[in-house]
């Protein structure tokens, strides 16, 4: 894809609004704006610049209070220096104004890194303020007059859009919806927040932004954990000019080729399964879980781009600094890193991993079947406290999925060793084998290709070079597994791929699991080994064996290596997998194939090849990836 000539590094920090946006469009957006150097920003207390589909100020208004912030409509005033102000308090005012622009640039921090504000004081309604504009000479560059004041400016999507068609910053004034003043929140909210946090953990909105070290400024952040009178506050390492201008500190390891060349996406570096780091990123884990949880997806990528990052990290972290410089962490890592370095754990996560509400959740989400979402809705809308609350009150509302979740709770959470993984993958090889062709293939994916020593469940890949062999072969396999008793309950089959003649996912489709769900034919069984000592028929026992549950995927030969490729990694390797294919070369990666966005045209990229894993090698190569072992794939 030929890259564009815009370069947005100059304007301030920019937040691509949700509105009317699908979480897929959202993020090829937010990437788009990184890729022309913007300052993407998740968080909107420093943010400047919101770009968005909708329309109308009160929808505007409204997302942006829905993030946390308020704002009261402005005048569309270019420039604040070049605005005089008349009433009470001139002094005050003017200099809060005046210092607007300069935020960031004050006296270093001596205990935290701290995240960039731009949010100003609300003035007094009882004394208004008028102002007037003076005369200015004409700017050559039409922005620099908005770039200048201090308000948060609402543009039309479709000036990104227009300016990197152009490869030019357009002006911003056709395209401007919406100009506020941040104010502060409204007092019914804040004692209503207060009343909440007596019970609840903090705001799902996490504060991130893709700043470096360089960009960081000297400005001040609260520290994510206060200390109680006690403890000792934790102490942040500060860099000097010096040390940033040579790029790295000498007290610090030399830093991986990944590092130095800020590589963003988790797909073109090395994860292992025991990084050096575990501990830590378990306390962020906690966090990101909670995120989850509280429906802040978000927070949740935000966390799971930071995780990805430090899990790739080889060295045993021992200084801030070193979390700064390594792409998707920002100065709140940093801190918690600090707060986890003094305390040996972070306050946050322990409070998430205690509170009794979150607690609920995750033994909702535990079920099979039930997202985050629906976990929420169980607590909150439901009222529901345990699985006792599901069964008697919601039993006949739940789908056939998550009342077999809920039968087999205690089971599905039992860990399933490799030897049982192997076990049943060579029992359902046996019936593709006996059902079609010995040259069938498998392949066990997921956690299992990763090294896992204990799995959650089990995913397994079944392909035959000759195409015909495949084609709705899933439910001759199940109907086989059946008739042997190894499957007790078949809740999906899908012969999607075989009803579009076994072709790649069409470009204006799209899977709604991140692994190509609906774009591959699979079932998705519970299993239980068929194999045990039943007695005698007179006093035949039941089955002890527990219930497991499985994933079989059937993928067409001429893509089969798209489809181990996209069920082995973890799942950020998988989302930057296809984020890269995307900015590299404006293709859309599946399971069932690569399109290109420009034409529709399915791209080869599996080659020639007499092995799943020979496949699976030939894509790496074909997008331009070196090839990483499954046990590098472990990004969480």
């Amino acid at each position: 894809m030929p890259k564009s000539t815009l370069q947005l590094a100059s304007l301030p920090p920019i937040f691509v609004s949700e509105s009317h946006l699908d979480t897929c469009e959202l993020h090829e957006i937010e990437d788009d704006v990184v890729e022309v150097g913007g300052l993407l920003s998740y968080d909107l207390k420093e943010a400047q610049i919101v770009l968005t589909k909708a329309e109308r100020t009160r929808r505007i208004q409204l997302d942006l209070r829905s993030k946390g912030c308020h704002t009261e409509e402005v005048e569309i005033v270019k420039d604040a220096s070049a605005l005089e102000i008349t009433s009470g308090e001139p002094g005050a005012k003017r200099q809060k104004l005046s210092q607007a622009n300069s935020i960031g640039k004050g006296e270093a921090a001596d205990t935290a890194i701290d995240d960039v504000s731009t949010e100003s004081d609300t003035e007094d309604e009882s004394t208004p303020i008028k102002r007037k504009r003076k005369h200015s000479p004409v700017n050559r560059d039409p922005n620099a007059g908005y770039f200048s004041n201090p308000y948060i400016k609402v543009l039309r999507l479709q000036w990104f859009v227009d300016s990197r068609r152009q490869g030019a910053v357009l002006p911003i004034e056709p395209y401007l919806l919406y100009q506020g003043r941040r104010t502060k929140t409204p007092q019914s909210i804040l004692k209503r927040a207060r009343a909440d946090a007596e019970t609840n953990i903090s705001s799902p909105v996490q504060q991130r932004s893709n700043r470096k070290l360089g960009q960081i400024g000297g400005g001040r952040v609260s520290a994510p954990f206060q200390p109680t009178p006690h403890t000792k506050r934790a102490h942040l390492l500060q860099q000097t000019t010096s040390e940033h201008d040579l790029g790295q500190s000498s007290d610090l390891p030399e830093l991986p080729p990944w590092v130095r060349n800020d590589v963003k996406y988790a797909c073109q570096r090395s994860t292992p399964a025991d990084p050096p780091n575990t501990l830590f990123i378990a306390q962020l884990e906690k966090i990101k879980l909670a995120r989850l949880l509280t429906g802040d997806e978000i927070g949740v990528r935000a966390y799971s781009t930071s995780i990805a990052s430090i899990a790739a990290y080889p060295y045993k972290l021992t200084s801030a600094r070193e979390i700064l410089q390594l792409p998707g962490c920002d100065a709140k890592i940093a801190n918690l890193w600090v707060e986890y370095a003094n305390y040996g754990k972070i306050e946050e996560a322990e409070k998430a991993a205690n509170d009794d509400e979150l607690k609920v959740q995750r033994l909702f989400y535990n079920i099979w079947g039930v997202g985050s979402t629906t976990a929420r809705d169980f607590y909150k809308e439901k009222g529901w406290r345990d699985l006792d609350d599901v069964v008697e009150y919601g039993w006949s509302t739940l789908t056939r999925v998550q009342q077999i979740g809920v039968k087999f709770y205690d089971e599905f959470l039992l860990p399933i060793p490799r030897s049982e993984v192997d076990d049943i993958a060579s029992t359902i090889h046996k019936h593709a084998v006996k059902v079609r062709d010995k040259g069938m293939q498998s392949l066990v994916v997921g956690g299992y290709r990763r090294g896992k020593e204990n799995c959650g469940d089990v995913d397994i890949i079944l392909s035959h070079p000759d195409e015909d062999k495949t084609l709705n072969i899933i439910t001759d396999i199940v109907a086989s597994l059946e008739t042997e008793g190894w499957i007790t309950h078949t809740l999906l089959i899908s012969t999607t791929t075989s009803n579009r003649s076994q072709q790649t996912l069409p470009l204006n489709s799209s899977s709604s699991h991140g692994h190509g769900f609906d774009s591959l034919d699979k079932a998705l069984v519970v299993w239980q080994d068929a194999s045990f000592d039943s007695g005698p028929s007179d006093t035949k026992k039941k089955n002890p064996n527990p219930h497991r549950r499985v994933d079989i995927i059937i993928a067409p030969w001429k893509t089969v290596g798209c489809a181990v490729m996209g069920w082995s990694g973890g799942t950020t390797f998988q989302r930057d997998l296809r984020r890269y294919v995307r900015q590299t070369y404006n293709y859309k990666f599946d399971s069932s194939g690569v399109r290109d966005r420009r034409t529709g045209d399915v791209v080869d990229v599996d080659g020639t090849a007499d092995t799943m894993e020979q496949a699976e090698k030939n894509v790496f190569g074909a997008l331009g990836l070196e090839y990483r072992e499954p046990w590098e794939r472990c990004t969480g």
